[in-house]
Parts: C-alpha cells; sequence; structure tokens
C-alpha cells in the first residue's frame, strides 16, 4: 500500500502529466521522426536517422517548448478551464501555479541548451518559439481571428525545425534539386495547418461560456455561432488544395488513401457541423479532427510502405 506521502506525489506527477498534456509529446516526437524518415530525408539511411545526435536534440527540445507551452498556456486560462473544463482543472490544481512556473523556465532553460549545443540557429529559432508560445498564451489569444492563426501556426512550426536543420546542410547548388522535396513538405505543413486552424474554431464554439466569461473575444463571441461555422466550412473546403497537390502532381504512395477518406470524414463533419448547437456535439467534432491529426501522423509510412514491407531497408538502404 502506497503511503499518504507517496499518493500526494503520485497525484501531483498525475497532474503536471496533464498540464503538460504528455499524451500528446510523443505523438508529436513520432511525427517529427517520421517526417524526417519519410519526407525530408527519403534517401538516407532511417538508421542514421534515427542515431543523429543533433536531430534527436532538435526533436527533444521542441518536445519539451511544447509541453512549457502547455504548462503557460494553463498558467494564464486557469479561471477559464474551471469554467469549460472542471474535471480537468481540478486535477491540474494539484500543482500549484509557483511549481508549474519553475517547471516552464526549467523546460525553456534546457530547450535552448540543447538548441544551442546544435547550432545559434536553432538557438534563435527556438527563443524566438518560446516567445511566440508565451505571447500567444499572454495576449493574442484573447483575440479573434489572429489568436486562431497564431494558434494553429505555433502547432506546425516544430516540423520547420526539422525542415531548416535538414536543409541548412545543402547547398545553393543542391537547392533546385531538393524543390519538389520543399513543394510536398509545404503541402503536407498546408493541410496539417488547416486541420489545426478547424480545431481552433471548434474550440472557441466548444469553449464559449467560459470565453464569455473571461472577455475573450472569440469569433462566436463577437459575432455568433453561424458566422463561425461559415469559416469552417470555407476552411474545410480549402483543405483540397493542399490534397490536390499532394495526390495529383507529387507522389505520396498510399498516403492518397488517408486523403480520401479525410474528405468523406470531413463531408460529414461539416453535415453534424450545421446540426450542432451544444457542447457535447462540438466535443465529437473536435475528438473527430484530433483522430484526423493523429492517424495522418501514422500514415506518414504509406508515402513509402516498402520500407516497411521490406524491414531490412529501413536500417540498411543507403
Amino acid at each position: 500500500m502506497l503511503s499518504r506521502k507517496n499518493k500526494i506525489l503520485a497525484m501531483k506527477v498525475i497532474s503536471l502529466f496533464s498540464v503538460v498534456r504528455g499524451y500528446n509529446i510523443p505523438i508529436i516526437v513520432l511525427a517529427q521522426y517520421l517526417s524526417a524518415i519519410f519526407i525530408l530525408a527519403p534517401d538516407k539511411r532511417a538508421l542514421d536517422i534515427l542515431l543523429d545526435f543533433k536531430l534527436f536534440l532538435i526533436v527533444f527540445a521542441s518536445a519539451i517548448t511544447i509541453a512549457s507551452g502547455y504548462i503557460i498556456n494553463n498558467f494564464y486560462d486557469s479561471q477559464k478551464d474551471l469554467i469549460n473544463r472542471p474535471n480537468k482543472s481540478m486535477l491540474d490544481r494539484l500543482v500549484s501555479q509557483k511549481t508549474k512556473l519553475s517547471v516552464y523556465f526549467t523546460l525553456n532553460f534546457m530547450a535552448v541548451l540543447m538548441a544551442l549545443i546544435v547550432s545559434w540557429r536553432a538557438f534563435l529559432f527556438f527563443s524566438v518559439y518560446i516567445f511566440l508560445i508565451w505571447f500567444y498564451s499572454h495576449k493574442i489569444k484573447k483575440y479573434p481571428i489572429i489568436g486562431n492563426l497564431t494558434a494553429a501556426l505555433l502547432a506546425v512550426i516544430p516540423f520547420f525545425a526539422i525542415l531548416l536543420y535538414f536543409y541548412n546542410k545543402i547547398s545553393f547548388e543542391e537547392i533546385e534539386d531538393h524543390m519538389s522535396h520543399f513543394a510536398v513538405i509545404s503541402a503536407h505543413a498546408m493541410f496539417l495547418f488547416l486541420l489545426l486552424l478547424i480545431r481552433e474554431m471548434i474550440k472557441d464554439l466548444e469553449n464559449l461560456k467560459g470565453d464569455l466569461a473571461n472577455n475573450y473575444k472569440t469569433i462566436p463571441i463577437l459575432y455568433n455561432e453561424t458566422t463561425s461555422k461559415q469559416i469552417i466550412t470555407v476552411l474545410t473546403f480549402l483543405t483540397i488544395f493542399p490534397v490536390y497537390i499532394l495526390i495529383n502532381i507529387y507522389d505520396v504512395g498510399f498516403m492518397d488513401i488517408y486523403f480520401y477518406v479525410c474528405f468523406v470524414v470531413m463531408l460529414f463533419f461539416l453535415l453534424y457541423l450545421w446540426k450542432s448547437n451544444s457542447k457535447e456535439q462540438y466535443l465529437l467534432l473536435h475528438n473527430v479532427l484530433k483522430f484526423l491529426i493523429v492517424s495522418g501522423v501514422f500514415c506518414i509510412v504509406l508515402i513509402n510502405p516498402s520500407v516497411l514491407w521490406h524491414g531490412k531497408s529501413l536500417l540498411l538502404r543507403s
């Protein structure tokens, strides 16, 4: 049996895990490594990528920066979360605000230190990224449109960290040879950005009560829910453009199956959106988007499935 002291400690660890959303971090790490293996450096041995120490530092720095971002976001949203997520909020409050801030500064210090080991450019990149996350949580989040756009952009930025890491090694003569890779990466990033932006818009509908009580100027509050739904509908149809580029112009292997499934799911998503008017319904839509985003991470392997079919090539291809 655990002693009372150990139980309290265990609950605080669980609370901190909830604050940093530890269940999201492994997905982000996996997404970065899969992107590196299957999209950014398809001609390199997977083992070389997995054992690249500087890439590991970039990925780890990204992970703990995102974790610290969740902490500072939780710090500023504590009152709003009491209304929107009372159960989670009570769990999160088992760790004091002082402890949260201490962990926040520690994680950020670790992130910039690891980035500095990689290069001064990486140090500058993560310093700016950390500042943007803080500024978003402190100021930008409360404003319509720009807050949604910034949130979606901040979620995509970690992938640009590894993009810059790989492309920093390319000479000017090699840039033209890698333009197709860059176009594919940009199309993937745009599709992900649009899904994340739609998710942020859904969250505004889902958290309407708490946002209103805490003077957040979101689109549903300043205008109405119908306006939000109209914008979400437009954004959903905009996802067709990056998907068209990926399927019809560039070769993404069997990942086109994922995009076709997404298209069908998003059609039903829109039909249900226009019928929704409660927090529970918006939460369901939010979870559908999270499922599409997470499943998209695992479907990256479909770009070059031969790597999996011939397991040896994962480690030995040159």
